[in-house]
């Protein structure tokens, strides 16, 4: 299947020398997945409402200075390939091209909504992040930036008194809320009232109630409901309706780039980070610590870097995960470092510690086959 009946030629744009402002007022306005920029016509990058709230750049600043490289495709382009960009990329919508000009854009929701019937052979269980970080109720906005920027996530569960779930705070009720704050500040109260908003209890913004689906559900009923009710991202609950997960948009677009290479298959988010390390460095050094437990089948790597302000002459803090999907659960490590190199190899030596405690559970073969023969037709 390729994305030549799912690209569409709507498109949020804006120019070049467009204030933030104006940028951050589109987003509230009209909700888009992300917004190109274009300089003198010709398609220069995108802009995402992460970029936006993990900066401090002020309203004056051009478009062009927050905006990134989004993967270009072709609109004959494999959707599975299309996927992997967008998640690769860390992005919501890429540019499509035809004939070596811009055409229009294709966004995960397209994606999502093109393959669902492919997606009732898997459960919510198979493909949801276990690891969740939370807040809560009087945790601060402050502290919620924070959580969001060093993990590389949109969304935060927030949590009552009594540990039990309450609400949910994404990166768009905090640029929403600050975009609606920003019009009440004068040039003087500006500083003392951006202060004054990193100090407002999570409660004050979290969306409540919140929507989740069951461990046990399929991810064609998760991605209908997320799709209907334009969620990004579900909390997944287990039989005793405690957090056992979370599932978004990305991780079932993960999903759909699984194969049955001998290969591994490992995605590099923010892959323009690497500098000394390249991709196959990288897949080696995870296979061969991977290949160490016999018992333990590797089906996906995720690799993420993120890139620190800090930096130690001239080279950057870099923070590194490594998320892998097996045949014995989901297993992490992370670390930092100065340089994606340096930040890769505190990672993987704690993965490898991580992968010893998942030693002894049995292959899931059956959902493997499964899984990799229905996506196989798309």
């Amino acid at each position: 299947m390729d994305i030549a009946d799912i690209a569409v030629r709507d498109s949020v744009e804006v120019d070049a020398d467009t204030r933030l402002a104006k940028v951050r007022s589109l987003f509230e306005r009209e909700n888009p997945k992300g917004i190109l920029v274009l300089d003198d016509g010709a398609y220069a990058g995108v802009i995402t409402e992460r970029q936006l709230l993990s900066s401090h750049v002020e309203d004056d600043t051009k478009a062009s200075v927050m905006m990134k490289n989004a993967p270009r495709v072709e609109r004959t382009a494999d959707v599975r390939e299309v996927a992997r960009v967008l998640v690769e990329g860390g992005v919501k919508v890429a540019p499509v091209f035809e004939a070596n000009k811009l055409w229009g854009i294709v966004t995960q929701d397209a994606i999502l909504e093109a393959v669902l019937e492919n997606l009732d052979v898997l459960s919510v269980d198979q493909i949801a992040t276990d690891e969740v970080v939370t807040l809560r109720e009087d945790d601060r906005v402050g502290r919620a930036i924070n959580l969001l920027r060093e993990n590389g996530i949109s969304r935060l569960p927030v949590l009552d008194e009594d540990g039990l779930l309450s609400g949910m705070l994404t990166t768009h009720d905090i640029v929403e809320f600050a975009v609606r704050n920003e019009g009440r500040t004068t040039t003087g109260d500006r500083a003392g009232d951006s202060e004054r908003m990193l100090d407002i209890p999570v409660y004050d913004i979290m969306n409540s109630p919140v929507q989740t689906i069951a461990a046990s559900a399929t991810v064609r009923d998760a991605v209908e409901r997320m799709l209907e009710s334009d969620y990004a991202g579900l909390v997944v609950e287990d039989e005793d309706e405690e957090i056992a997960g979370i599932l978004t948009k990305t991780d079932v677009l993960r999903a759909l780039t699984y194969t049955e290479e001998e290969h591994m298959d490992v995605q590099i988010t923010n892959i323009e980070l690497l500098d000394t390390l390249g991709r196959e460095e990288v897949v080696t050094s995870i296979e061969e610590t991977t290949d160490k437990y016999g018992e333990m089948q590797v089906q996906h790597a995720h690799v993420r870097f993120n890139e620190h302000k800090e930096k130690l002459r001239g080279t950057p803090l870099v923070y590194c995960q490594i998320r892998l999907r097996t045949s014995v659960g989901q297993v992490a490590g992370t670390g930092e470092g100065y340089g994606a190199e340096s930040a890769f190899r505190v990672a993987l030596d704690k993965l490898e510690r991580n992968v010893i405690e998942l030693k002894g559970v049995q292959a899931d073969e059956e959902y493997e086959g499964q899984l990799l023969r229905k996506l196989g037709e798309l």
